[in-house]
């Protein structure tokens, strides 16, 4: 059973930065690839980032050269840092293990979410 735990949401105006963080509470946690993905209302679960164990990150299109996903295994938490904010970042942010695919279904274990909110 691995436990998720997420935060560093807030709201922002257009431009800002903020860093999200996901700390697991499995010890093995430097062999576990983690994902971000964002919900905003009424849109399907959108992935973001992704890091495999030896620390490759993978980017979504839209946030690419704006967000930078990192990991600290000594502290099993996954961090991304978000920069360059826009409205349409807006979303509930979830991070989740298991998998550096695009596609939610082939994590294992998610975070309860965190909410981003961006101001024009």
């Amino acid at each position: 059973q691995v436990q998720l735990v997420e935060s560093g949401g807030g709201l922002v105006q257009a431009g800002g930065s903020l860093r999200l963080s996901c700390a697991a509470s499995r010890p093995a946690f430097s062999t576990i690839p983690m994902g971000w993905f964002r919900q905003a209302p009424g849109k399907a679960r959108e992935f973001v980032a992704s890091i495999t164990w030896n620390g490759r990150s993978y980017y979504a299109d839209s946030v690419k050269g704006r967000f930078t996903t990192s990991r600290d295994n000594a502290k099993n938490t996954v961090y991304l840092q978000m920069n360059s904010l826009k409205p349409e970042d807006t979303a509930v942010y979830y991070c989740a293990a298991g998998s550096y695919s695009i596609r939610a279904e082939e994590y294992d274990y998610w975070g309860q979410g965190t909410q981003v909110t961006v101001s024009s």
